[in-house]
């Protein structure tokens, strides 16, 4: 069918810096792989941090690598009650005017002033999928799915690079919302 995509769920998790990596877990420290993830290049690691917050604090927190030039940490709006900062929706990267947090390692305890942010919805196509779909790097689409619980997904981010592989990404709780399998095909109605 025209203009399907696979969707997947993200569930809360942490982008570290070299710099803090190496304050988290000791000098000449290197994140161990654990399992490939579906963007080419991405993967979840073995270790996790605690990440603090004014309220509350959100134990075992997943790393996935490889290193970012600056930290973020993307959890759900309900997370954000735990930790007792209001995350705001931003693009990945996008990270001025988010709050900031303590993270604790086994080795370091580090603190950002900002970084902490719910992930837009977003999709992530390949060049030649971009083309396939008339789309282009940055434009915002709705994005239909189906089933019992279906929904029209709106404001959704379109990033575009030759390196992604196509899959869209919403969190956990919109696509528990939604009724929504890792996998399960969704409609781009643009």
């Amino acid at each position: 069918m025209k203009n399907m995509l696979p969707i997947a769920l993200s569930n809360r998790h942490v982008h570290l810096s070299e710099e803090h990596i190496q304050k988290l877990f000791g000098e000449g420290y290197k994140l161990n792989r654990l399992k490939d993830l579906s963007q080419p290049g991405q993967y979840a690691c073995e270790e996790k941090i605690d990440i603090v917050g004014p309220k509350g604090t959100l134990k075992g927190v997943r790393i996935l690598g490889p290193e970012r030039k600056k930290s973020q940490v993307e959890i759900s709006l309900a997370d954000g009650f735990v930790l007792g900062v209001v995350p705001p929706v931003k693009d990945s990267g996008d990270l001025e005017g988010s709050p900031g947090a303590k993270f604790v390692g086994p080795k370091g305890e580090v603190i950002i002033e900002e970084g902490i942010i719910a992930a837009a919805r977003h999709i992530h196509m390949h060049t030649s999928d971009a083309d396939e779909f008339g789309v282009k790097d940055k434009d915002r689409v709705k994005v239909k799915v189906g089933g019992e619980r279906g929904l029209v997904f709106d404001n959704v981010l379109v990033r575009v690079n030759k390196d992604y592989a196509l899959e869209m990404h919403v969190d956990v709780e919109e696509g528990n919302a939604a009724g929504v399998k890792n996998g399960q095909m969704v409609e781009l109605i643009k």
